[in-house]
């Protein structure tokens, strides 16, 4: 696997997530204070969150993991926080096969 393919869903991966925190605190000021507008955010992160899919759908291929680990990572993108969590540790099992070695297992 090309080193590109993990440096772009890394890359993705915090903007997606930094995004979905302005997203967060735009629809908390809109509904909590009755201030603001999140159309344009929102449009912005919806942007934002499909080139996240692309990115992460072709590095699960790659990496060939299964559809429920994919899932996961598709869902760290619309729970905040999460991809701060889980990018690190995606990086961490792909990290070998841009190598070329075989994948890295998680400890427990």
């Amino acid at each position: 696997m090309k080193s590109n393919v993990l440096s772009r869903y890394r890359v993705m991966a915090y903007i997606t997530a930094v995004w979905l925190l302005v997203f967060t605190a735009a629809i908390i000021a809109k509904y909590g204070f009755q201030t603001g507008d999140t159309m344009l955010i929102s449009q912005i992160h919806g942007v934002l969150f499909i080139v996240y899919v692309v990115f992460a759908f072709d590095l699960g291929t790659k990496a060939k993991w299964p559809f429920g680990k994919l899932l996961w990572v598709l869902a760290a993108g619309c729970i905040p926080f999460a991809s701060f969590f889980v990018e690190p540790k995606i990086t961490r099992e792909a990290r070998p096969l841009v190598a070329g070695a075989a994948p890295a297992t998680a400890k427990a």
